[in-house]
């Protein structure tokens, strides 16, 4: 009678499971990420040369606190749909750096490397939440900032002269630029709101994570975290104009409170929308 053995590293006692010895789920995001090479390095540059804000840095920083307490209790065999996914992006992402700009093959690698932590994360654990901090650790200001800031310019504006009408003041728009009781006020790029949409939708992605909250109810709660930063920024925007209109103008630091201001209600309003009620929380909450 022949008896076959496998390959296992011993375990004790026998009741504990034991992984397979030859790689472990570290091993495998290890190998991924050496896969996802080119990325990093393109990311590295992007960060270096200043051409775009560097608030994926937070991103990869929340992203690794997360990650970390999860570590010991990655699954013992993956999920094959989820790996499956991560080596077909993983390949694409690839392949996509000869026809495709950097920034589109860098989002297919981010989604591959949220797939391949999906195949080895715990059932209990957020998957959405740790997939958008991965999107959001890309440089998405600059290009988001070129490609959809004149058309939020524009919705802004227009949003911001409905409202200071319904206030009872003179405002009309063309193009970006707003007249309001006879003096012309710009809306500039940093009134388009595409760094207030990257802090909400941080927040959200944090809030959802530290909490438990499902995927599907975070992502349920994805829409109304754009419609609280385009209401954000409009009241923002309607705020600044109407002080900038004024003979006086408006002093600079005044100008800055309140934009913190706006970033400080839009942010406590994404809390509150991603407050967990009821639901499982994460034991990564130790860390925060």
């Amino acid at each position: 009678m022949t008896m076959r053995f496998a390959l296992a590293s011993p375990c004790w006692p026998p009741a504990v499971a034991c992984r397979p010895s030859y790689l472990s789920p570290l091993g495998w995001l290890a190998l991924q990420l050496l896969a996802l090479w080119p990325h990093g390095v393109w990311l590295l540059r992007r960060v270096q040369d200043g051409s775009d804000d560097p608030l994926g840095l937070a991103a990869i920083a929340l992203l690794v606190l997360l990650l970390v307490p999860l570590a010991p209790r990655l699954r013992v065999a993956p999920r094959t749909g989820w790996l499956a996914a991560a080596m077909g992006l993983t390949a694409l992402s690839s392949l996509g750096l000869f026809v495709a700009p950097p920034l589109a093959c860098a989002l297919l690698a981010a989604l591959a490397l949220a797939a391949g932590l999906a195949a080895w994360l715990p059932e209990t654990a957020p998957r959405a939440p740790l997939a958008g901090l991965l999107v959001l650790a890309l440089p998405l200001v600059a290009s988001l900032q070129y490609y959809a800031g004149y058309p939020l310019r524009v919705l802004t504006a227009q949003a911001s002269a409905w409202l200071l009408q319904a206030a009872g003041l003179a405002a009309e728009r063309a193009g970006t630029t707003m007249f309001v009781q006879g003096r012309q006020v710009i809306v500039d790029a940093p009134c388009s709101g595409v760094q207030l949409a990257w802090m909400a939708y941080f927040c959200a992605c944090a809030a959802s994570a530290l909490t438990g909250r499902g995927d599907a109810s975070f992502l349920r709660r994805l829409p109304l975290v754009g419609a609280l930063v385009l209401a954000g920024n409009v009241l923002r925007n309607a705020v600044l104009v109407a002080l900038e209109a004024r003979p006086q103008g408006l002093d600079p630091a005044l100008h800055e409170a309140i934009g913190l201001a706006a970033l400080a209600g839009v942010a406590a309003a994404v809390l509150a929308v991603m407050r967990q009620r009821g639901g499982r929380v994460m034991e990564v909450n130790h860390v925060v």
